[in-house]
């Protein structure tokens, strides 16, 4: 992993109107920006791995990491993936214990990173800050919780679609994204559901004109008739 000190102004913009560092005050993010460093990930290589020590906050600005776990046998459990311009590893800093999954990187990938030292220095200055960053963690306490509801509730299909429509439109909120860099087998896997079951649900939906299915790739080509059709379910 490589790193340096340096964010340009095109970062700076995308970050001024993404999700949670969007609603900051500027006097916290011009703090969190004056110390934050640039670092890189090759393709499939590791941030962090489950019950590492926590080695500070993470904010993607190229690329995608999934956050996964294994079993004994090595079978992999995908439970996110992330893309730009959402934050992530704030957990163990906000409960002090060990990362909770694996972060590895999907591609290549340009990451924002603000130390644990820069941290410490910033919230005991700024004691507010807890406050930002635990409604950054309850904002996906939230997204899991309606996942965990939709997995009891609904069937594999409507998941599906909600789940589409969820990466579609990010998980902080942020502008509408057309192309899914989502192979198939990942999102079978980030639902619980079989390839096969995951591909024939992507061709209803592909027969429909909804989306357009590639090896790598899923195209929203009718956001708004992937809604109507979860609300119809």
């Amino acid at each position: 992993m490589r790193s340096a000190q340096s964010l340009n102004q095109h970062d700076l913009n995308q970050l001024q109107h993404s999700g949670w560092f969007a609603r900051l005050p500027d006097d916290f993010k011009n703090q969190l920006m004056q110390q934050a460093e640039i670092k890189w990930l090759e393709a499939q290589e590791c941030l962090f791995r489950r019950d590492d020590a926590f080695d500070g906050l993470y904010c993607v600005l190229e690329g995608a990491l999934r956050i996964n776990s294994y079993s004994e046998t090595g079978k992999e459990a995908l439970l996110a993936v992330i893309e730009p311009y959402s934050w992530f590893g704030e957990i163990s800093l906000i409960d002090g214990l060990p990362r909770t999954h694996d972060a590895i990187a999907e591609k290549n990938c340009r990451l924002l990173h603000i130390s644990p030292e820069v941290l410490e220095q910033l919230l005991q200055q700024q004691p507010q800050g807890w406050r930002y960053l635990a409604q950054l963690t309850t904002h996906k306490a939230r997204l899991a919780f309606d996942s965990l509801e939709q997995s009891a509730l609904f069937p594999a299909f409507k998941r599906l679609v909600n789940r589409l429509i969820l990466l579609a439109e990010g998980f902080e909120n942020q502008p509408n994204r057309r192309i899914l860099h989502l192979p198939q087998e990942q999102l079978a896997s980030m639902l619980a559901l079989s390839r096969q079951t995951t591909n024939q649900i992507l061709k209803q939906l592909e027969l429909q004109q909804l989306i357009r299915v590639d090896y790598r790739e899923v195209e929203i080509l009718d956001l708004p008739g992937l809604k109507a059709i979860s609300q119809s379910i």
